[in-house]
């Protein structure tokens, strides 16, 4: 349609330029007076200069249609059921980060949620790295999905790779380099199409405008509102950041623990999930959560009670698992 309507457009004003050309035609002939130009030529520039009015579209008021594509339809799910009763489901328009110390499980936590997610996408889900090592990221994915360790996954080669292929869709995309820019991402999203994006980590991207007046924190808050516009055009996005030396050894991380920012990353994001970990013993194996701030609709089996829940986890780093610890009805 929109196709037939410029090709339209384009004839009506050659049509125009048409009777124009006609009537100056006549003037010289001396069959036409030169009074009816200036009106002509009037009309030519009316119409080139004319702005074509879009459409203002105002957000339903009908309350069933609002629930049936917010609450009542579920987005990509998390794996734990920790986090499915505290956030509920991801939807497009939605963005988040997840923060913790170095060491802590980020990238184990992502493998295990994301590839989960991916066995629900209809479309790509689009990673980019800058951290670690791309292969060992993908060798996680693996894991993750197959809950096997290294020497297991490398037992059997091809019958393992099917399996993960089964599981993930094939759905995620990982890409790895040291540097990426905000031209490079806008560019590889625009041809992917994906359904979720991950930065890991989102801090270390570049190429966004600065100025000497940009501080520390006006800074990490163009990138967030920049992640924050791409969850509403393609689908939810997820950044990976750390925490500050204030959250070492600590359980619950709160958001003043969130490294590099005091309130302009917190400001544009919908979640934020701090990873803890403690320093005793008898914690190994555990990890926290605490959701410091949360505002997803949630799905029908959210609980409100949890909307900013502080709950243990088990992790099982060798075969890169998360495992709920509490039991939630």
């Amino acid at each position: 349609e929109a196709i037939l309507e410029e090709v339209l457009e384009g004839h009506r004003k050659r049509a125009i330029a048409s009777e124009v050309a006609d009537l100056a035609w006549g003037i010289a002939q001396g069959k036409r007076e030169f009074l009816e130009l200036p009106d002509a030529l009037q009309m030519v520039l009316a119409e080139n200069y004319r702005v074509k009015e879009t459409p203002i579209e105002f957000v339903t008021d009908d309350l069933e249609e609002l629930y049936n594509t917010t609450y009542g339809k579920p987005g990509l799910r998390w794996r734990l059921k920790t986090l499915r009763c505290m956030m509920g489901s991801l939807r497009k328009g939605d963005f988040g980060f997840l923060f913790a110390r170095p060491e802590v499980g980020k990238t184990t936590f992502i493998a295990n949620q994301v590839g989960y997610f991916a066995s629900q996408s209809e479309r790509p889900i689009l990673h980019f790295n800058n951290e670690e090592f791309g292969n060992k990221v993908k060798l996680r994915y693996y894991q993750a999905a197959l809950g096997l360790t290294t020497r297991e996954l490398f037992n059997d080669f091809s019958g393992n790779r099917r399996l993960y292929s089964d599981i993930s869709r094939n759905h995620i995309k990982l890409i790895d380099r040291a540097v990426f820019s905000k031209a490079d991402c806008e560019d590889i999203i625009a041809r992917v199409n994906p359904e979720l994006i991950v930065f890991d980590s989102i801090d270390k991207l570049t190429g966004f405008k600065e100025s000497k007046e940009d501080t520390v924190d006006t800074k990490y808050k163009v990138i967030y509102q920049w992640a924050r516009e791409l969850a509403k055009a393609y689908g939810p996005v997820i950044g990976v950041c750390h925490a500050s030396a204030s959250g070492e050894g600590k359980k619950y991380l709160e958001m003043d623990d969130v490294a590099y920012a005091k309130t302009a990353k917190q400001g544009e994001a919908d979640w934020i999930l701090g990873i803890g970990k403690s320093h005793d013993p008898m914690d190994d194996g555990r990890r926290f959560l605490h959701l410091c701030k949360n505002k997803l609709l949630g799905d029908e089996d959210t609980h409100e009670e949890l909307r900013h829940g502080r709950l243990p986890v088990k992790l099982y780093a060798d075969i890169a698992q998360y495992d709920d610890e509490v039991e939630i009805d």
